[in-house]
């Protein structure tokens, strides 16, 4: 086959194409004229569209200067934006001006525009660590925002937080009462009540219309929108995080939460009484005496990264539709911003104690009747310090628990002198497993031993033990409180600062977790060759000899790793809870029972009359033996 070839006259084209092209993009380029014009056309334009939302700004936003009040042609004017609230914008009010109100707890200050409060301090506690000189600040730099869409009988629709209420603020006795009014008249208006009374974190917010009829559109619930983006405030955001979520009351006496992690976690409970935005220490509860019909709650997290999101913690959200009573709106409603304290909460007896996680069901009865009187006690009563509050509460509990810790010890001890008679029968009935059952449960009867008893003291003392961890990371007492190295109880108890971040476990060194994880080995080390002993080998199960000494690290590991960054009054409670019960063992071990005398009383448990089970173990019998009758027929029919 020729192989072709490019000729002279194939290159001078394809030249001369490219060429023309050249030529044409050249002529069809604008000139400097033509490119200097369409630039200015386009600033016009963006100038022009510029003063369009500046204009419409101002008009929204209703500076004072710019109406007259009387001047009926500006009214005019303003009420083709505003309709019937333009009457506001004719008052002195329509500026950016604020008004203050605080007692000896509480300082909020609440803006003309939008009359919701855009700053609220909690004037006793401070943020971070004692002495840092930054005062809590629930609201601040718009965080937060309370706004009412309005719909209007002329179909528009109008957002409070852009409208600019009149302030009246008096005193009623002691209380300061602020009234801010958004009025469509002299006489016609929507009003937001504001009642702080003495040394109160409890604030009156009453939402009311007064002749609105002509001006709102009453088919509909007016939408109550509130919003709050919560600003950290403890030494740890992560764990700080790990408790803020919202919180409410539903259906008169149902409580829930949106969860505390993910993005974009949404509820609609129904027939709400209060929602309460809470942070680890802090809460901000809107409460109401007539249920909101409906609701929308949705919380999302706002830390992905501890080391770069350290300002907030959770974006909360709340739509909660106000219904129209008689043409009007008429809600009383409270206001609490201040710390999650079980005390503080439950004094207001509006069930605000709820938003605190003390555990569900037996859980959260041992925290309320048993741990909070009592670590209160000692705490305020006596008024001993924190930590050593702590010690003494955790003696308390170990040695109420004691009797139970003996009645375990002791069964592990009968099983322990049993044991060399379960091996044997083990070896007798080596092929028959069931049989060596139903011979072992005689043998346990017959020698008045219950195998069981030395789970059952066991799981008496979880609930206690799972308590324990609910009690402490929600106790507000422990805040910013010092104890030997750790100057806040309530946050981890850093006494070592890493130059790197180890996964699951850190950035620093806790020591009260390590104490504690010392403890616990030294436990399980003392405790678990007399489990091996009273639990002999049992066929098809597994070696719990060997799990015992995996277990006998794995715990202290989790120990150090999980509670590294865990407040450090739960780790001091673990240390010496520990550290009581290794003295407990030791006493209960040596000085209290005797192995001989057991034994003894064992042997002569076996010549006297087997005592009748009990129906348990009777019923136990039946199963194992229509078991082994099951597979005697199964053994014809082969």
């Amino acid at each position: 086959m020729e192989e072709k070839k490019l000729d002279l006259n194939s290159i001078i084209g394809f030249v001369l194409i490219f060429g023309i092209l050249i030529w044409i993009m050249y002529q069809n380029q604008p000139s400097e004229k033509e490119i200097a014009a369409e630039k200015a056309k386009k600033e016009l334009v963006a100038k022009q569209e510029a003063q369009a939302k500046a204009d419409k700004a101002k008009t929204a936003s209703l500076p004072a200067a710019a109406v007259t009040p009387g001047d009926t042609v500006q009214l005019a004017q303003l009420q083709k934006t505003l309709g019937g609230f333009a009457y506001s914008a004719t008052l002195p009010s329509a500026k950016e001006a604020f008004t203050t109100i605080e007692n000896e707890k509480l300082k909020l200050k609440i803006a003309n525009k939008g009359g919701y409060i855009v700053e609220a301090t909690l004037k006793e506690f401070e943020r971070f660590k004692k002495g840092s000189g930054e005062l809590v600040e629930l609201i601040k730099n718009n965080n937060s925002n309370l706004n009412l869409q309005l719909l209007t009988t002329d179909n528009r629709t109008l957002n409070s937080k852009d409208l600019y209420f009149e302030p009246t603020l008096e005193k009623i006795g002691a209380d300061q009462v602020l009234s801010m009014r958004l009025k469509a008249g002299a006489n016609e208006f929507l009003e937001y009540k504001y009642v702080l009374k003495p040394n109160d974190y409890l604030v009156g917010f009453d939402i009311r219309s007064q002749g609105l009829n002509r001006v709102l559109n009453s088919a509909k619930p007016i939408d109550l929108q509130w919003d709050l983006k919560t600003y950290r405030n403890e030494k740890s955001v992560s764990y700080e995080n790990r408790f803020a979520q919202i919180d409410f009351k539903y259906n008169e006496s149902k409580y829930n939460n949106v969860s505390s992690h993910g993005q974009g976690k949404e509820e609609a409970p129904e027939k709400v009484s209060y929602v309460a935005f809470k942070q680890h220490f802090f809460a901000t509860i809107l409460s109401t005496e007539k249920p909101f019909e409906t609701s929308k709650l949705q919380s999302d997290d706002l830390v992905k990264d501890e080391k770069i999101d350290t300002v907030f913690t959770k974006q909360f959200r709340a739509n909660l539709p106000l219904a129209f009573s008689n043409g009007e709106i008429d809600y009383k409603m409270n206001l609490y911003m201040g710390p999650v304290d079980y005390k503080t909460l439950k004094a207001y007896d509006k069930n605000f104690d709820k938003i605190i996680p003390l555990g569900w069901g037996i859980f959260g009865w041992i925290n309320k009747l048993i741990f909070i009187p009592l670590f209160g006690f000692l705490s305020s009563t006596i008024g001993l310090s924190l930590g050593i509050a702590i010690i003494i509460f955790t003696i308390i509990i170990k040695l109420a628990m004691s009797p139970i810790t003996y009645k375990s010890f002791l069964s592990q001890a009968k099983m322990k002198v049993l044991r060399p008679d379960i091996a044997e029968l083990g070896e007798k009935f080596k092929k028959d497993p069931m049989k060596k059952q139903q011979e072992t449960m005689k043998l346990y009867n017959k020698a008045g031993v219950n195998p069981m008893a030395g789970c059952i003291p066991a799981l008496i003392q979880l609930p206690f033990m799972y308590a324990s961890f609910q009690f402490f990371p929600a106790a507000f007492e422990l805040r910013q409180k010092s104890f030997l190295w750790a100057d806040d109880l309530s946050s981890f108890d850093s006494v070592v600062k890493l130059p790197f971040t180890i996964p699951l476990y850190g950035d620093h060194i806790s020591l009260f977790p390590i104490l504690a994880a010392i403890a616990i080995f030294f436990y399980m080390k003392m405790t678990s060759g007399d489990q091996q002993m009273a639990a002999p080998q049992q066929e098809g199960m597994p070696d719990m000899a060997k799990m015992m000494k995996i277990m006998i690290y794995v715990s202290p590991l989790m120990m150090l790793i999980f509670f590294n960054s865990y407040g450090a009054g739960l780790s001091l409670y673990n240390f010496i809870s520990n550290l009581i019960t290794i003295g407990i063992m030791f006493v209960i071990k040596n000085y209290i029972v005797d192995s001989d005398k057991i034994h003894a009383q064992i042997q002569e448990n076996k010549q006297r009359e087997p005592k009748k089970p009990s129906k348990f173990q009777q019923r136990l019998q039946e199963v194992m033996e229509q078991q082994e009758a099951a597979k005697a027929q199964n053994k014809k029919k082969k």
